[in-house]
């Protein structure tokens, strides 16, 4: 909601309701959704559910395409949009460590207070988990800063990385989402479990 604080199209009081409401939607539609089940969240790394992937990319062309074209008609101004730096050994590291507790415990960071929200013990025995390694992390920081802060590129860009416009990575984007639901949906047929039924939660 950054750019439209800035050209004072909302307040900052407005911004901290919307994303209030934002945050309720977004926990309702995970949940309703199926992504409380650590069944179905690991299913995307065995391949018997693919819903994560296609959920993910649907967001990812939804956002592309609102915020190109807002940008287009004057709406949103990109360069006010924050970037998050960009430390490539720790995204890495960060990322084998992230995704291995999600094969190990079903759930992501978001998706397990979902889970949570609706009673799940095994959710909040992963939210422990998270604060147990948050606390790890900032009382053992001075072991890995080197590690965490190594090999800063800045806040680069797809788009610049690979040389094209912005509109044109997201026709690319666009063509790689509707590739990865064909390879979604040819995973679930390859790798279905009679144990399991797609539509659960």
């Amino acid at each position: 909601m950054g750019p439209l604080i800035v050209n004072e199209i909302i307040s900052p009081n407005t911004n901290f309701l919307i994303a209030f409401l934002i945050g309720i939607a977004f926990g309702f539609v995970l949940e309703q959704n199926g992504f409380s089940s650590s069944r179905r969240l690991a299913g995307m790394f065995y391949g018997y559910d693919t819903t994560v992937l296609k959920v993910f990319f649907t967001a990812a062309i939804v956002g592309a395409l609102g915020l190109l074209f807002m940008s287009l008609f004057g709406w949103i101004d990109l360069s006010y949009i924050y970037i998050n730096p960009t430390f490539l050994w720790s995204a890495i590291g960060g990322g084998v460590i992230m995704g291995a507790g999600f094969i190990t415990g079903g759930y992501c960071p978001g998706t397990s207070f979902c889970a949570a929200a609706i009673g799940k013990i095994d959710a909040m025995a992963f939210i422990g988990g998270i604060f147990l390694g948050i606390f790890i992390f900032a009382e053992g920081y001075p072991l890995w800063e080197e590690f965490y802060n190594a090999e800063f590129l800045g806040s680069p860009l797809l788009s610049d990385w690979l040389g094209v416009s912005r509109g044109l990575f997201t026709f690319l984007l666009v063509l790689v989402a509707l590739g990865m639901f064909w390879v979604g949906e040819w995973a679930e047929k390859k790798f279905a479990r009679n144990d399991y039924t797609i539509n659960q939660n």
